[in-house]
């Protein structure tokens, strides 16, 4: 684990805030939990069927002695009375209430909603489509804010760009093709995040193929329009595009490309113009430079609800519980 995560987990700890996990019957969440209560950094909250459960903390020698295990199967009345509440707009009866409540991904919701717990992490083992989904429903986007994202926290070994190896990339995870005023949301959104989690100043590169106009096409003009409508959003940002990606991190091409630029050369926010760019560029990041991806950590909605993607090991998922954990303490 990075000294980085090493660094949130101290944080929550001056602040213990309760995660709840949705999928607790799975081995690597359970596995979680145990490295949570044994570190102390959150309170978790395993939802599933309690038998199943220990079963597998049995077999596994695992730890969770003391942690919460709610069988949503069991139903909560409060909780389907209040999601009937919510959705009654859109024609959901208090039986097919009773029922949705049962999900796991939507019983959890329905924690964070009613105070139960103060963020949910999941993703494990369900789409990001199913995670997402019911935080939309119950919890709904954050005051002020447009657009739900997702972004992920890269931290790269040996590395004296960015914030010292550690970036943003953003979104990665949600808006496939997000238009020209999406993107700018998205940037926005992600230099909070920035100052949330990693602290400092965020220097947000707006990437593109093209370096201030040196190419011309559609994709090129959506990243001029989108650092335009950034930079009128947000004048006290330190944002620049469109910038390659080069010219964003490497100083020595930002002199040739941009030497104007406030951000060139020094930027650790990284938004992209698409999920196809997006998604490449973390996985590349990951691979070939062996980095440390957390997330995709979802920006926008009304309280902390977190993804996770199907390949983690137990390790990330306590990782993004201590940025869940953060997250929440706002």
């Amino acid at each position: 684990m990075s000294a980085f995560i090493d660094q949130l987990k101290e944080r929550a700890k001056q602040d213990i805030k309760t995660i709840v996990l949705a999928e607790g019957e799975e081995l690597r969440t359970i596995q979680c939990a145990a490295i949570v209560k044994k570190e102390g950094y959150a309170k978790n909250i395993l939802l599933g069927n309690p038998e199943k459960i220990k079963s597998i903390v049995a077999a596994e020698g695992l730890d969770i002695e003391g942690i919460e295990i709610i069988d949503p199967a069991e139903g909560n009345e409060e909780y389907a009375e209040k999601f009937a509440e919510l959705r009654k707009k859109k024609g959901v009866t208090i039986e097919q209430a009773r029922e949705t409540v049962k999900d796991p991904l939507y019983y959890g919701n329905m924690m964070v909603k009613m105070g139960a717990a103060d963020g949910m992490v999941a993703g494990a083992v369900n789409s990001s489509a199913n995670v997402i989904r019911p935080a939309l429903q119950i919890l709904k986007t954050a005051p002020g804010t447009k657009l739900v994202s997702a972004f992920f926290i890269m931290v790269v070994p040996n590395c004296n760009y960015g914030n010292n190896g550690t970036f943003i990339f953003a979104d990665c995870g949600l808006n496939q093709d997000p238009t020209a005023d999406e993107v700018s949301e998205i940037a926005i959104s992600s230099a909070a995040s920035y100052k949330q989690l990693i602290g400092g100043e965020p220097k947000v590169a707006m990437l593109s193929y093209s370096t201030y106009g040196s190419a011309k096409s559609d994709l090129v003009t959506k990243m001029q329009e989108a650092t335009k409508l950034a930079k009128e959003k947000a004048p006290e940002l330190a944002l620049d595009g469109e910038l390659q990606l080069d010219a964003a991190i490497v100083e020595t091409v930002a002199k040739q490309k941009a030497p104007a630029s406030k951000v060139a050369g020094q930027a650790n926010v990284l938004v992209f113009p698409n999920l196809d760019a997006g998604n490449i560029g973390y996985k590349l990041t990951q691979r070939l430079a062996k980095a440390e991806a957390y997330g995709p950590v979802l920006q926008g909605i009304a309280a902390p609800v977190n993804d996770l993607s199907r390949g983690c090991v137990a390790e990330d998922i306590a990782g993004v519980v201590a940025i869940t954990a953060i997250q929440a303490q706002k």
